[in-house]
Parts: structure tokens; C-alpha cells; sequence
């Protein structure tokens, strides 16, 4: 009684509108509306607007190719330059150990580390529209370089020639494997540059929409499993080869295993040393990180702490453990890069572009959410590209945005792109004046510096128990992802990634979910009828809902759930007809036999009558041709159907087709096909594919389900009236 009280209380509540109005099928609402007049534009035209340039257009644009000049004469240097400074500092003594251990995964000397933190990251200070992401190293895009280098640049090459018993010839070889490398590497940066310029100017922004979130999230878990398996022989002191391509993640750990037993335990000793100190620091700044003004940078504090024991013990000849080495003081001249190398790495390139466009983009996106600005995807992508192609000729190898150091720029107070300068310029300082310091740095630690922060990558095998619950679709891009780019290498992985997205994108249009729907008693509100109880279906109208587009791929099936779900097939009752027609045109040809065989034999008994027989079969050839219709042929109890084209966004010509076959196959069974809610897109491609005739016109289109409904009662009720007026006369 009380719930029933409140449900009354609540209807009371709840705001009523009435509307009283025509039934609009297209015709008619298209023949009170004035479409406006659009003068249409030839290609000439569009090219002399497109060209023509006016003193704002020009300000706009430049604006836009420069967001500093914007944002710069506005900056509020009380408000901001503290958080800045802060935030850039914070971030620089991130950048400086990640730049030196980075470089380790792209295959290059570390030095190249620190050059790749400086000159891009300033550059996207000038060209970049998002105030909070870290431009600079990242994992993920340093073990596709580092794949690439030893795939184009293998042990065994460089090996040939050099005596590996010897000091001089060792020194040599890996002088001449790693400038071998570097050049691979500056010329992808390059390369990858370019491209992510030329998606830019040509407004491709949206092609890192193709990267979904599971995909990114697989490949980027894949990637880290890559990395942590090639940071185990520095961990370890072990001397292996590097390994690239298809399998090469199983090659590297049996190439560890077939040498465990060379594990230098110095280096074994100070690696897991920096990983559990590296660990005690981060679970510090996460359990303290309001109390804290701004993250212990455990990271550096690490790198000094090694640099000095390992100077301190001698490290490096007394217990052999491997170190940073030589760290020339100073920039390097520009060098153009060795384009002959592009052919045999453009697809790299690629990958490379679009992996690090997808990463900057999808990070910037979220702090632009946070903080309430916006950001321009294409000028991301030409902002990259400028940082990567100008950062190439200063040996600098592919870069994005990393996720960890981000995270601590715009937690430490970073308000805009001053931050990220900042930090670069002390990458600068280090580059310049005290990078000799380092070189006593084992790369045990810098592995262990990495290998910690894989922590938040690894955390995304959670991933699959959460797909499990909410997508199934979702979860086999993730393990698809995951395992294609674990064993095919990150490059193979990422294109069979994205080419079963797109399979799935076609997997769900060729089997969209199909629905009958019915009204909601008092109201032009419809659903499905198999979902709600309180749903009703009007006697002798049926109504489908197919949540996917009519195209190619589906169309056969649209055709086939219709059927199912509307109970009524043309194609069997019109079999059917014929069978019984058949059947009946046999019996009374049997009947007409049987009764000229008994006519003879009355004929031969009897004269005729006026000078005729007596017609013995009148009763069968009295039957009026609707009663022998009506006897011969199986009726349906459904007279409308509607077809309700709210979710169809486009139809294309066999679509087309296929929906003109549907409307003719069910006339001819007596049930007049209807469509609903087609929108105006739509109703133009049906136009263009001549989908209206004489038999097909706009009056079979309808506003909406409500209007459609009530068309086909008001002319069930005439034909019904007028069959009926034919049965009184």
C-alpha cells in the first residue's frame, strides 16, 4: 500500500507533456520544411578560399604552429614560476638517471640517453600543447629503437675482423657496433619525425583512435616483459647477445640461462641493493604523497650513491662489474642522418610514430580533462615530429611522453611547459659540465632504475580479470595484443594488434544484437519486449531493431533475423501458397474427372434438358476466385512491419538493395514494411543509390517508431472497413 502511495506520489511529481500533431512520414514533413539554400562550392573555389590569407588567418595560424606565443606573454609569474621550478627540478633529476638507462634498451651508449632528455624536451616546450607531460626517454619506445639498432646492426657483424682476446680489437669492436647503432637509431628518430610532421600538416590526429585502450595497454605489458628481459644480463654481469624480431624474448632468457653460471655477484649485489632501495623510495612518496612538499628523487639519490661506491671499491677493475663509461663533455656538432638506412627501416618508422604519437596524446588528454584546457592532437603529432626529426640531427634517438615522470611533473606543482625547460637545461648542465662524474656508474643500476619502473606496466596484467567481467571483445584485443607483441617483437605485434581490432569492429557489425520492440502502455516510448514485462506489442504490427548499420557484412544476417524474430517468412509462406495450389489444382482435376466420367454415363440415361446437360459440379464451379484464395493460400496475422533505423548510421548499395528486396518480398505475402527514424545522412545515401521508385517512396518513411505505428493501424482500419463494405454488397 505504502509503495503503491509513493509510486502515485512520484507519477505526480514527474513533468507531462502533450503534443498534439500530424502523423509525418517523409513526404509530408518534407514537404512543410525549406531546406536553406547552399550554394555549392567548385574545387576552384575551395582551393582560393583555402589559399587566401588575411592578417587574422595568419595570426591564427602561426598561433597554433607556435602555442607559446599564446600562452607565454600570459604566463602569471607569481602564480606559476614557484610550481615550475619545483616541478622542473623534481622532473630533471628524474630525467637524468631514466635518459642514461633508456639509452641502454635503444641500444646505444648512454650519453645519447641524455641527449635525447635535452633537445627534445626543450623543443616541446615552443611547439607542445599540453602544459603537464614530460616529453623525453620512454621504455616502451626505446626497446623498439634498440630492436631495430641490433636487428640492422647485429653482434656477429661487427664481430667478423675483431680478436675478442685483445684490449685494442675489443675496444674497437664495440666502438664500431655502437656508432653503427647510433646511426640506426638518429636515422629512425628522423624518419619517425617526419612522418608524425607530415600526419600533422595533413590533420591525421585521429589516427591514434585506432590504438584502443586494451590494445595499448596489451602491447605496452608485452613491452615490458621485453624490457625487463633485456636488463636481466646487466643485472646479473652476464655478456650475451641482443636479441631482436619474432621468439627473441625466449632467446634472451636461454641465452641468460645457458650463462647463469657466470653471474657476476658484485653486480648481482649492488642491482638488487638499488631495486630495494628504489622500491622503499616509491612506497614512500605513495603513502606519504600529501605529506611530502615534493617526491624523494630516489632515482638520483641511487645513481650517486652507486657512482660513488663504484668509484670508491673500483668496481669496474676490481671486481669486473660493467660501468657507464666514457661520457663525452660538451653537445655534438649536427650530423645529417644516414638516410640510405631509411628503406630498410620505414615500417619501424612507422610503428615508432604512431606508438609514441598514441602514448604523448592519450597522456595529455588526461591532464587536459583534470585541469580544464584543451589540447590539439594535430599539433601534438607536429610537435613530436619536430622534436624527433631536429632531435635526429643532434644524435638524439625516437622520444615520448613517459608516463612516470609526467605524473611527477604535474604532482609537484608544474603548471605549464616552463616545467619541462627546465628540466631539460638540467640535463643541459649535467651534458656540459659534470657528466664525466657518472662514468663510473655500473649499469647494473641503471638496469635496476628500469626494471623498477616497469612496476605500473606489470600492474596491467590486472587487465584481464577486469576485461573478463566487462568485455570479452575487449579482453581478446588485449591478449591478442599481448602475446603477438611478446612473441613477433614489438613492431610485428602492434600491426597483428591493430588488424584484429579492425576484425573485431567487423566481427560486431556482422553480428549486432537484434530486438523486437513493443510500447510502453500510454506512451511513445518503445523497448524490448523480451527485456520489460510491462511492454506490449500492437496486434498485428511488428517492429525490429537491428543495433549495427546496414551494409555488406551484415545484411544477410539483418535479412535472417528479421524472420526469426518477426515469425513471418515471404519466402516460405510464398512456397507454401504454391505447394497448396498445386495440390488443390490437382483435386479438382481429379473432381472434374470423376464428374465428366458420370455426366457420360448420365448422358447416355438421360435426354438433355433444353439442349444441355445438367450440370453436376455447379457447386465446385460456383466458388468465388476469394473464397478459393482464401481456402489455397496460408495467411499471416501480421499486416505492418517496421523497421526502426534509429542506431543505422550509413547503407551502402547492397544494404540498399537488400532493403528494397525485404519491402517487396513482404508485399507480396500482404504485410506493408515500414521504416522508422531514419535519419537525414541516411535518407541522402538511399537518394543517391536510387533506392525510391514508384513502388518505393518516402511515404514508407516515418519520423519516428510512434508515427509509424499509428500510419498502419489508421490504414489496417481502412482496409478492413472497405474489405468489409465488399463482403455487405
Amino acid at each position: 500500500m505504502e509503495h503503491a502511495q509513493e509510486h502515485e506520489a512520484c507519477l505526480e511529481q514527474t513533468q507531462m507533456y502533450c503534443v498534439e500533431r500530424p502523423i509525418y512520414n517523409q513526404e509530408l514533413l518534407q514537404g512543410q520544411l525549406h531546406r536553406r539554400e547552399r550554394t555549392p562550392q567548385t574545387l576552384r573555389q575551395k582551393i582560393v578560399h583555402s589559399c587566401r590569407c588575411s592578417s587574422k588567418k595568419a595570426k591564427s595560424h602561426l598561433y597554433s604552429f607556435l602555442p607559446i606565443l599564446k600562452w607565454l606573454p600570459r604566463y602569471p609569474v607569481k602564480e606559476y614560476l614557484l610550481g615550475d621550478i619545483i616541478s622542473g627540478i623534481s622532473t630533471g633529476v628524474m630525467q637524468l638517471p631514466q635518459g642514461l638507462a633508456y639509452a641502454l634498451l635503444a641500444a646505444v651508449p648512454p650519453v645519447f640517453g641524455l641527449y635525447s632528455s635535452f633537445y627534445p624536451v626543450f623543443l616541446y616546450t615552443f611547439f607542445g600543447t599540453s602544459k603537464h607531460i614530460s616529453i623525453g626517454t620512454f621504455a616502451v619506445i626505446s626497446m623498439m629503437v634498440g630492436g631495430v639498432a641490433v636487428r640492422q646492426v647485429p653482434d656477429e657483424i661487427i664481430s667478423v675482423g675483431y680478436n675478442s682476446t685483445n684490449a685494442t680489437d675489443s675496444f674497437e669492436y664495440y666502438h664500431a657496433r655502437d656508432t653503427k647503432r647510433v646511426q640506426v637509431a638518429v636515422t629512425l628518430a628522423f624518419l619517425s619525425g617526419i612522418i608524425q610532421l607530415c600526419l600533422g600538416f595533413l590533420r591525421f590526429g585521429f589516427v591514434a583512435i585506432y590504438l584502443t585502450e586494451p590494445l595499448v595497454r596489451g602491447f605496452t605489458t608485452a613491452a615490458a616483459v621485453h624490457v625487463f628481459t633485456s636488463q636481466l644480463k646487466y643485472l646479473l654481469g652476464i655478456k650475451t647477445n641482443r636479441y631482436s624480431g619474432p621468439l627473441s624474448v625466449v632467446y634472451s632468457i636461454a641465452a641468460v640461462l645457458s650463462k647463469i653460471t657466470t653471474t657476476n655477484i658484485a653486480a648481482l649485489i649492488v642491482g638488487l641493493t638499488c631495486i630495494v632501495l628504489l622500491f622503499i623510495g616509491k612506497e614512500i612518496n605513495l603513502r606519504f604523497k600529501k605529506k611530502l612538499p615534493v617526491p624523494i628523487p630516489m632515482e638520483i639519490i641511487v645513481v650517486i650513491i652507486g657512482t660513488g661506491v663504484s668509484a670508491g671499491m673500483n668496481l669496474s677493475e676490481s671486481y669486473r662489474v660493467d660501468v657507464v663509461g666514457n661520457i663525452p663533455q660538451g653537445l655534438r656538432a649536427p650530423a645529417v642522418p644516414e638516410i640510405q638506412l631509411i628503406p630498410a627501416i620505414f615500417v619501424d618508422a612507422i610503428a615508432i610514430a604512431i606508438v609514441g604519437f598514441s602514448m604523448a596524446v592519450s597522456m595529455a588528454k588526461i591532464f587536459a580533462l583534470k585541469h580544464g584546457y584543451t589540447i590539439d592532437g594535430n599539433q601534438e603529432l607536429i610537435a613530436l615530429g619536430i622534436c624527433n626529426s631536429v632531435g635526429s640531427f643532434f644524435q638524439s634517438f625516437p622520444i615520448t611522453c613517459s608516463m612516470s615522470r609526467s605524473l611527477v611533473q604535474e604532482s609537484t606543482g608544474g603548471k605549464t611547459q616552463i616545467a619541462g625547460a627546465l628540466s631539460s637545461i638540467m640535463v643541459l648542465l649535467v651534458i656540459v659540465a659534470i657528466g664525466y662524474l657518472f662514468e663510473p656508474l655500473p649499469q647494473t643500476v641503471l638496469a635496476a632504475i628500469v626494471m623498477v619502473n616497469l612496476k605500473g606496466m606489470f600492474k596491467q596484467f590486472g587487465d584481464v580479470a577486469h576485461f573478463w567481467r566487462t568485455s570479452k571483445i575487449e579482453l581478446a584485443i588485449w591478449m591478442v595484443a599481448f602475446v603477438a607483441s611478446l612473441f613477433l617483437g614489438l613492431d610485428y605485434g602492434l600491426l597483428t594488434a591493430v588488424a584484429f581490432a579492425m576484425i573485431t569492429v567487423i566481427y560486431r557489425t556482422q553480428r549486432p544484437q537484434y530486438r523486437t520492440l513493443g510500447q510502453i502502455p500510454g506512451t511513445d516510448i518503445y523497448c524490448d519486449v523480451e527485456e520489460y514485462e510491462e511492454v506490449k506489442e500492437y496486434p498485428g504490427i511488428k517492429i525490429f531493431q537491428a543495433n549495427a548499420s546496414l551494409y555488406f557484412a551484415n545484411s544477410e544476417s539483418y535479412t535472417s533475423a528479421l524472420k526469426k524474430k518477426t515469425g513471418v517468412d515471404p519466402c516460405a509462406i510464398l512456397a507454401a501458397r504454391r505447394k497448396a495450389q498445386k495440390r488443390h489444382a490437382r483435386e479438382i482435376k481429379a473432381t472434374n474427372d470423376m464428374e465428366a466420367s458420370v455426366k457420360h454415363e448420365i448422358a447416355n440415361d438421360e435426354l438433355p434438358v433444353n439442349g444441355k446437360f445438367a450440370s453436376a459440379d455447379a457447386s465446385v464451379q460456383d466458388v468465388s476466385p476469394d473464397e478459393h484464395e482464401q481456402f489455397v493460400e496460408p495467411k499471416t496475422n501480421i499486416h505492418s512491419l517496421i523497421l526502426d533505423f534509429t542506431p543505422v548510421n550509413f547503407v551502402d548499395s547492397v544494404g540498399a538493395k537488400t532493403l528494397k528486396s525485404i519491402i517487396k518480398e513482404y508485399k507480396e505475402v500482404g504485410v506493408c514494411v515500414c521504416i522508422a527514424s531514419c535519419s537525414g545522412p541516411v535518407m541522402t545515401e538511399l537518394t543517391r543509390l536510387n533506392f525510391f521508385d514508384n513502388t518505393v517512396t518516402r511515404e514508407l518513411l516515418f519520423h519516428s517508431i510512434h508515427d509509424a505505428v499509428l500510419a498502419c493501424q489508421v490504414k489496417d482500419r481502412q482496409e478492413n472497413s472497405v474489405y468489409s463494405a465488399t463482403i455487405r454488397i
